[in-house]
């Protein structure tokens, strides 16, 4: 199978899981009835009492903010791990979730706010921390010799640095927040900083659907510079690329991608740093669109577990969507590293 049929492959997936979201679950429905319910919504027409607001006001916005969520995750943690040429160059990794977590439990803590006043600062911090973070790693890129490809790598290697530093500033500032405040308010925020789907809704599937629209098609005209900035950068100078303006523009774009999405549903765990490595052992090379597919996978199957398979074991209670994607993401990390170093023995 060559690229384009195993990215389509992980397409269908994608579609077949979202259809598995909405259909069955603690609730079923079947075909007929959802698209009874789709197109009485869509034209005002009779209603199924009780189906219809379960599918229209939980089920859909959920499985429609999943796909949402992991698309941006996958989008900008392959951006970033293609940009970098270094796996460990992700969202989680670099701090960029951690300056949207500080703020947003900033806001929760000492200015008591919720809804789309702690999105909006979350997006305000990870915005914030990024361009603290690529200050930093620029710091010193314009000393010393060698090839492009050295000091691009060099650069990557310090923005990956400095965004561990920060990361771990930031853990401190969260626990120090979580430590004054009170059960309630922590409960709320530790409930927001796994990552949640549970407050999904059709305004923040608005909101997230709007500004991947604006930031994907500014990815596709980015595509092509990044495909020469893998050449290295004087071979990318060469070709007529502006290198520094280049990558500062893949910069913002990928953190705009994970700001929008931690804004939407928290810092969800590993899928912005698993779903470019999962996607590539899939298709065979490093693809934007795979890392996308794969992003969405993994977002709708860990919250089908959360949401109706976890409530089985554990007496009703649903999980946060982070809390799974953390819990196995880790170990499905270390077992790609095994595999991989066992391939390259």
């Amino acid at each position: 199978m060559n690229l384009r049929s195993r990215t389509a492959l992980l397409g269908t997936g994608v579609v077949v899981l979202f259809a598995v979201t909405v259909l069955l679950g603690s609730y079923t429905v079947t075909i007929p009835d959802f698209f009874r319910i789709l197109t009485a919504h869509l034209t005002g027409g009779e209603k199924i009492p009780g189906a219809s607001f379960i599918v229209m006001e939980n089920k859909l916005p959920r499985a429609v903010l999943a796909i949402l969520i992991g698309v941006a995750f996958g989008l900008s943690g392959g951006l970033f791990q293609t940009m970098l040429r270094n796996p460990l160059a992700s969202p989680d990794v670099i701090g960029i979730s951690y300056g949207a977590s500080a703020a947003a439990v900033l806001a929760i803590v000492v200015f008591g706010a919720s809804g789309a006043a702690v999105s909006a600062a979350a997006l305000a911090g990870a915005i914030g921390v990024a361009l603290v973070i690529y200050a930093i790693s620029r710091g010193g890129s314009g000393s010393g010799g060698g090839s492009g490809g050295r000091r691009g790598n060099a650069a990557g290697n310090r923005l990956i640095l400095a965004g561990v530093g920060v990361a771990a500033a930031l853990g401190a500032v969260v626990n120090f927040l979580m430590t004054r405040a009170d059960i309630r308010t922590a409960s709320e925020a530790l409930i927001w900083l796994n990552g949640s789907l549970n407050s999904a809704n059709w305004e923040r599937v608005g909101v997230l659907m709007a500004s991947l629209a604006v930031l994907v098609p500014a990815l596709a005209l980015l595509a092509v510079p990044l495909r020469m900035l893998e050449l290295g950068d004087d071979a990318a100078a060469g070709l007529g690329i502006r290198v520094n303006a280049v990558r500062f523009g893949l910069v913002i774009t990928a953190v705009a991608l994970a700001a929008m999405a931690t804004a939407a549903a928290g810092p969800v765990a590993f899928v912005a740093f698993l779903a470019g490595p999962i996607a590539r052992r899939v298709v065979g090379r490093p693809s934007l669109p795979a890392s996308a597919f794969t992003g969405a996978l993994i977002v709708l199957a860990a919250d089908y577990f959360a949401y109706n398979v976890a409530p089985l074991v554990l007496a009703g209670t649903v999980l946060p969507v982070g809390v799974i994607t953390g819990a196995l993401g880790a170990p499905f990390l270390l077992w790609l590293l095994v595999t991989s170093n066992r391939k390259e023995a």
